[in-house]
């Protein structure tokens, strides 16, 4: 380009007729600034001053012969824009601009340069007048910049990412593709002359101010700004504007290179509010109303809301703090559905809805919209709320006054908003968990000891306040531990599940209860009387007694309930429950399934109670306890058929304690086990002594309980004891208890068949009462059966005694048992028994039990001879009458 913005100026009409070699006073003074040259309508050079030369390059001589063609570039000289600029000249308009020239010595000059055309007196164009000022150096700089500028360009159109190249006056000279392909825009159609000229009508003059002063100060800029796309799209951009500057230090150039970071900032801003609540503990409604507030606060125009989905499948508003409270009331406890509104949609669906036109949409309920259409909203955008698992936990909604647009910028808001509420939500989850596991009893649901005294101090504290009474009762179940061992952990695990559900059911409003540990419960009872804690312990009883199904059987259990009343009986939890619990005790020893309240004279007999525990434990380890034997006697023969060891407990400092008093106890205390361990040593090795010494005691009998055959080690243990002292199978009788017969599963029958494959005896004690069945005996591997000393007690008196003694001994024929009877006192007994056909006895009518030492002495006093030892129970005898001094 040889002539640039060259303008056509209006002809001055009243322009005077110049001589041209009588230049004027004004002409003069330009000289000395200004170059300036006249040509002929020709364009012939007629004069040129010193400075248009020395421009030019040319001497007065060597330009003398020259036209206005030869100062330009040829090809500009011969193109039809040079005819077109001196034919408007020629028409008498001036024509100003910046023009480019040829130098003489082949190189160029510009020129900001005025043409004027001068008429003669005529009114003819006769010559035209030039007068130019030198602005090559502007010029070359001018153009150094518009190649930086375009360098630059080609430099940034080689990333995708969003560049825009602006001028030092603050306006956008080129924008690469990635920022089209971004915002849509193309340099020459953004709309908006801020100081970077990004459109991004939203950032204030006084923010803008801040960031010119430090571009124009050469230091970097980084701001975060909202910018609007062609199509009305919001993004939130990160820009990084570097100024560029030249060797003077003026702002040139600005380069500012955009990122997206909508995501980014969402999260960001979003979760530094909702987690800055999140860190302070704030309740969960009011995180979520910071996130909704938030989220209004960067899009005004629409209203937002937060529901959560409950275990039963409905809606539970948790923050909409533009919505109307009589909507949140209608909304609560909304059950979801495929047609439900669009939140209700939304969580049924597990995917967005968008309602556009609430007043029409038929999924809305009508009171709904009611509420929602004449308050101005129109549509409405739920999404749901997702867990971890990706399961719904609840919604996010936008509601929208005017036509619902979910664009790109809202969707990455919900997105976001989404994350941190199901973060919100679940960390109340697990807030609740976490409580659940430290206040709650996991098995049952519920409270555990430390909830159960904080509510029960609590309930003490306004009792007393009140004046008032309030019940304890504390309820441990019946042989729970027998359905722990007999049917195993997972049904007596639903046991103690199907308790707590009915005690939930039976308990009022105030009342509550909560789990111990085991089978123990404790239920509280304010503002209620003895007599009406009575009758609640009474029905929880009655309750407990009702047959459930358990591990594939009916199963009905009881239970023992002690009650302490405050403030009679304590005026803390910690006394009331000790209360209760020595009356609980006082229930169970009365026969369990029973209600007993405290006395005074129950926490002696608890203090007791423990001490004859605790000695009772030691005598245990301690070896103190004893052995007595009771012999067995073969009536017609008069000879020793056996002995049976039954545990002693001497010399405490209660004296001589009777088994029936620590027996039971060892049951309750849990040691049972190893009671019966060391009974079946120390008989063991008594009778191992005995043969030592010469005595041959023909076999041993003793007693086990039936939870010791619940115990899989049972059978190594007996024959550990048997090979430790050198005995044989067959020496060692165990007694169970027709009791076993309730634990008669799979296990226990299968220790039992343990046992009697070393070749050990069974014998069942107490025959005749409590549990008798033919099929329990007909499973159960016993050998002998042992007549209980109730029938033997009425032989004399009672037909029927005598009709069932005969009965019991028939059974035992025909099944091909052996059969004992039990506690003979009276040679009448005797003879009765003897006459049905029994053949073995043991009881007072021969002796006591006695120690080791003193058996010896009255098997010796008596002259009672011993059976020959045996392979089995039945056994040759030796042959010796009662006359030969056995009693009777």
């Amino acid at each position: 380009m040889h002539f640039h913005s060259l303008t056509p100026m209006a002809p001055d009409r009243g322009f005077p007729s110049v001589h041209p070699s009588s230049p004027t006073a004004l002409l003069a003074a330009l000289h000395q600034t200004m170059a300036m040259a006249e040509f002929l309508a020709d364009g012939s050079l007629v004069i040129a001053n010193p400075r248009y030369l020395e421009l030019l390059g040319y001497t007065a001589e060597a330009a003398a012969l020259l036209t206005h063609e030869d100062f330009c570039d040829p090809a500009f000289a011969r193109s039809t824009a040079y005819r077109s600029f001196w034919a408007t000249l020629m028409s008498g308009q001036p024509v100003s601009g910046v023009c480019e020239r040829r130098r003489r010595d082949g190189g160029t000059c510009w020129l900001q340069a005025t043409y004027s055309p001068l008429r003669s007196a005529q009114g003819e164009i006769i010559r035209v007048l030039v007068v130019a000022t030198d602005i090559t150096q502007q010029r070359l700089r001018q153009m150094a910049l518009l190649e930086h500028t375009r360098r630059l360009s080609l430099v940034a159109d080689t990333t995708d990412t969003a560049v825009v190249i602006g001028s030092g006056g603050w306006r956008i000279e080129h924008v690469n593709p990635g920022f089209t392909r971004l915002f849509g825009w193309r340099a020459d159609e953004l709309p908006y002359p801020g100081p970077l000229g990004l459109p991004a009508p939203h950032v204030s003059p006084t923010q803008w101010d801040a960031v010119r002063a430090e571009l124009k100060a050469g230091r970097p800029v980084r701001h975060e700004d909202i910018l609007v796309g062609k199509n009305g799209q919001r993004y939130w951009v990160n820009a990084m504007t570097n100024p560029v500057i030249d060797e003077s230090g003026q702002l040139i150039n600005t380069v500012s290179v955009l990122t997206d970071v909508t995501q980014t900032k969402m999260y960001e801003v979003l979760q530094h509010r909702a987690l800055e609540a999140m860190a302070r503990e704030q309740p969960l409604t009011q995180v979520l109303d910071t996130v909704c507030r938030e989220v209004e606060r960067i899009v005004p125009e629409i209203t937002a809301s937060i529901l959560s989905l409950d275990e039963h499948g409905c809606l539970q508003p948790l923050a909409a703090p533009g919505l109307p409270e009589s909507y949140l009331i209608a909304v609560r406890g909304l059950a979801i559905g495929p047609a439900v509104g669009a939140c209700g949609t939304a969580a049924y669906r597990n995917a967005p809805v968008l309602s556009r036109d609430i007043a029409t949409d038929p999924s809305w309920p009508a009171d709904f919209r009611a509420i929602l259409v004449p308050l101005g909203f129109v549509a409405c955008w739920s999404t749901p709320i997702r867990s971890s698992e990706g399961g719904v936990v609840g919604t996010f909604a936008f509601y929208f006054r005017d036509d619902a647009r979910p664009d790109t910028f809202l969707r990455k808001i919900v997105n976001a908003c989404a994350h941190l509420c199901g973060l919100a939500l679940e960390r109340e989850r697990q807030r609740v968990r976490i409580r659940q596991l430290a206040f709650y009893d996991t098995l049952t649901g519920l409270p555990n000891r430390s909830l159960l005294f904080a509510q029960a101090d609590q309930a003490v504290r306004a009792a007393r306040h009140a004046n008032d009474s309030l019940a304890v009762l504390f309820l441990d179940l019946d042989r729970f531990k027998q359905v722990n061992d007999s049917l195993g952990h997972p049904a007596g695990d639903a046991l103690l599940r199907t308790v707590a559900t009915r005690l939930g059911e039976l308990l009022g409003a105030a009342d509550f209860a909560g789990r111990l540990s085991g089978d123990e419960f404790v239920i509280v009872l304010p503002q209620r009387t003895a007599p009406q804690a009575e009758a609640i312990a009474a029905r929880i009883v009655a309750l407990l007694g009702e047959p459930s199904a358990i591990a594939g059987i009916s199963l009905a259990c009881s239970g023992s309930i002690g009650i302490a009343m405050f403030p009679t009986d304590g005026e803390d939890m910690e006394t009331l429950l000790q209360s209760a619990d020595m009356a609980m005790y006082q229930a169970k020893s009365a026969g369990r399934g029973q209600v007993a309240f405290f006395s005074p004279g129950m926490n002696e007999a608890a203090q007791e109670r423990l001490a004859l525990e605790t000695a009772l434990r030691e005598a245990l380890a301690q070896r103190t306890l004893e052995l007595h034997y009771q012999p067995q006697i073969l009536m017609d023969a008069g000879t020793l058929h056996g002995v049976e060891a039954l545990a002693r407990w001497p010399r405490s400092r209660w004296g001589n304690v009777p088994p029936s008093r620590f027996i039971p106890l060892a049951e309750d205390a849990g040691i049972m086990g190893a009671l019966s361990a060391w009974v079946l040593d120390e008989a063991c090795r008594q009778l191992a002594a005995w043969r030592a010494d010469g005595l041959a005691v023909p076999a041993m009998s003793i007693n086990l309980s039936p939870t010791s055959f619940q115990d899989l080690d049972l059978p190594a243990s007996i024959r550990n004891a048997l090979t430790r002292h050198g005995l044989q199978a067959a020496d060692l009788t165990l007694e169970i208890t027709e009791g076993i017969m309730l634990n008669a599963n799979a296990s226990t029958l299968r220790t039992m068949a343990e046992i009697r494959a070393l070749g050990v005896q069974l014998s069942m004690d107490d025959f005749g009462t409590g549990y008798s069945s033919l099929s329990y005996l007909r499973r159960l591997p016993v050998n002998e059966l042992k007549l209980d000393r109730s029938f033997v007690a009425e032989l004399e008196q009672d037909a029927t005694a005598r009709t069932l003694s005969a009965g019991i001994l028939g059974l035992a024929h025909s099944l091909g048992l052996k059969l004992v009877a039990e506690g003979v006192e009276t040679p009448a007994q005797r003879r009765v028994l003897q006459s049905q056909g029994y053949a073995v006895a043991q009881g007072a009518i021969y002796t006591m039990p006695l120690p080791a030492a003193a058996l010896v002495a009255w098997l010796q006093a008596h002259g009672v001879c011993m059976a020959p030892m045996r392979t089995g129970r039945a056994s040759a005898r030796t042959a010796l009458s009662s006359d030969h001094g056995l009693p009777g």
